[in-house]
Order: structure tokens, then sequence, then C-alpha cells
């Protein structure tokens, strides 16, 4: 699936550069282009990949100190800036675009939904936002913005694939060390996610293509991926129970909102050297995804990859229903508490009258 990348705020740009990195390294050719844009400077000049700093006037490169109703003034203010940059990065090949930020920060909470609204408008390709909600640790001031981001951008985007800082790294690490796997481990995810249908060495036997993605996130809301692999055998007649493994693992223990599970539509994604996968053990890898996630449309298929392992990457969409969802409601309510604003019931926080929108 061909993509053009946006990386609104910090956390934005440095997972954009990961993921053009990664696609880049892999030969997938999924990422058409990639733009970090910013209200801080310093943050643009550790990136290698194309940056526009936007909010001069009002804050002076020095980015909007976790105000996210000022980020979204600001990408309102200079939408038309913004739009020019993106101009020539999104042509006719581009199959959708994908926003990425950190919903707990300031220009990326604040300018992300915004964005989201100014390119539904001008294009009709789909617009999707990679969101990162902030760890259980990362402050109050976070959690409430990420509860009004959240609401604001499910509404503004086609579809919203979630990321729970909480869940991709190991507990024994730093902040900063906890950062960087994050970034790694959502550039190899995503990024194999959008290789779909992107031609490559290998031949699947059940091809997975662009539309399948779409499709599987057409129904909007918030979506999750998830993530597994184990060793190969040689035969794939050894690896039926390999495959269902790697699904399990990926489903129950590998998304990025651990615990969601219920889902209106699944994707499963079976990569891995063509002669190691076995057809009846993705077929019965999908039945299961089926079953435990309650969908009734869950599409499937192989991705050639050159490795001695087999991955089961798990694309879900309509997960705002879980218990994740709820938890994190419930930690921006009380944030939101904390700072003596109105507070949502976290069962019903998308509805108008709870989490105020930020515009």
């Amino acid at each position: 699936m061909k993509v053009v990348l946006i990386g609104v705020g910090q956390a934005g740009g440095k997972i954009t550069q990961a993921l053009a990195e990664y696609d880049y390294e892999m030969g997938f050719d999924a990422v058409q282009g990639a733009l970090a844009v910013n209200t801080a400077k310093a943050d643009l000049q550790a990136l290698d990949i194309d940056t526009q700093l936007i909010g001069r006037d009002r804050v002076k490169g020095h980015g909007v100190g976790g105000d996210n109703e000022l980020g979204a003034q600001i990408m309102e203010e200079e939408a038309t800036e913004v739009m020019n940059e993106l101009d020539g990065r999104i042509t006719s090949k581009a199959e959708g675009l994908m926003i990425v930020a950190g919903l707990g920060g300031g220009t990326g909470s604040g300018g992300a939904p915004m964005l989201a609204r100014e390119l539904n408008r001008i294009y009709d390709i789909p617009v999707y936002v990679l969101g990162v909600l902030p760890g259980r640790n990362e402050g109050s001031i976070y959690q409430a913005n990420a509860g009004r981001s959240l609401k604001t951008v499910v509404r503004e985007a086609d579809s919203t694939i979630l990321i729970d800082n909480d869940a991709w790294h190991a507990t024994d690490e730093s902040v900063e060390e906890g950062f960087d796997t994050i970034n790694q481990n959502i550039a190899q995810r995503v990024g194999l996610l959008l290789a779909a249908g992107e031609v490559i060495d290998g031949v699947a036997e059940s091809v997975v293509d662009s539309s399948e993605v779409i499709n599987t996130l057409r129904p909007g809301g918030i979506a999750s991926i998830g993530y597994a692999s184990v060793a190969a055998a040689e035969d794939s007649a050894d690896n039926i129970n390999n495959i269902t493994s790697a699904t399990r693992n990926a489903l129950l223990a590998g998304t990025s909102l651990p615990n969601a599970v219920q889902a209106d539509t699944a994707l499963l994604v079976i990569a891995g050297e063509p002669e190691r996968i076995s057809r009846k053990g993705v077929e019965r890898a999908r039945s299961w995804v089926e079953d435990e996630t309650g969908s009734l449309e869950v599409r499937g298929g192989d991705f050639p990859l050159d490795s001695d392992r087999l991955a089961a990457l798990i694309l879900l969409g309509g997960v705002e229903r879980s218990h994740r969802i709820d938890e994190f409601l419930e930690r921006a309510r009380e944030a939101h508490e904390q700072a003596n604003e109105p507070s949502p019931n976290p069962n019903e926080a998308f509805d108008n009258e709870q989490l105020d929108d930020l515009f």
C-alpha cells in the first residue's frame, strides 16, 4: 500500500523517520514521501527526512509547551503552507495518507486532527492517523491531551491506528530506551502492513494487496495492529502449528492495544518464505481469528519475505469497544478532574457532551 507519511510533533517526526528508513532498507517502496511538521525547531533539526517548521510568529520555534489547543490553532492557520509542502509528494501513486503523531504532546495531539480534517477536505484517498497513546506514567497533562485528541482525531480521520506506549517495550528499559524500542517496533509492524501488495521477490499463494488493508480499515473508528514471529521449519507441513501459534501470540500478547480483541474487521498476514507457509495453517489461523475477535469479516493471505522465521501480522478494525480504550479514557477523565475540567464517563467518551473536542 503506497502512502505519504506526515509526522506531526516530536514523536510523530521520529516515528515517521523510522518508518521511512525501514521501508527503504527493506526495499518495499511503500512510502512515497515523508515530511515532518513541528512547532519546535530543535526537534526538526535532529531528523534526516524533509521537515517544515510552523508557528514561527506564534511560538518562535520553541514549541507549544503541551498546549494542544494552540497546536490545533497553528495547524489551522498554516494549513495552506503545509499543503503546499505536501503537494509535490502526493501523486497519483499514493493510495493513502498517514499522519503520525504522539497524542499526548501539544503539537502532535492538536495538529494531527486538524491536519486530518484539511487533508480529507482536499484529497479523495483515505486519510489515516497513526497515533501513540501516552504510557500510564507519562503525566496527567499527556493523558488529558490524548483524551481530547483521540476523540477529535477519530472523528476527522478515516481510521485511527492506535499504539499504546505501554505495549511494546520492556519494563526494565529507561524512558528513552523504551521510546526507541517502541519506534522500531512501530516501524517494523506498520512497515510490513504498508508493504502488502508491493512488488517484492517471491510469489505468495494467496496475495494480500492494498485493497485488503483499505477494506479492513474502512469501517473507521479505532484500529490496532498485532505481531509475533516463530522459527520456521523447512517443510510447510511442519509449520501448521507454528503459524497458529504465531497468530495466537500476535493477537493475545502482541497487539498495539493489549487485550483489545473484539473487532469489527480483521486482516491476518502470514509473512515468510512461500515454500514454508502452510495453506492449511493459514486457514486454520484465520478461522481462529474469526472466533476470537467475533468478526465475520476476517481477511487473510501471505506475504513473501526472505527469512528463516514465520511472522503473523494482524490488523484489527473497530476495536473502540475494548477494555483497553475504557482504561485509557478513565485515565483521561482523572487527568481532567485534576485540572478542574469536566470529566467524561469513559463508556460514553465519544459522545459530544463528554470530552471536549479540540475544535
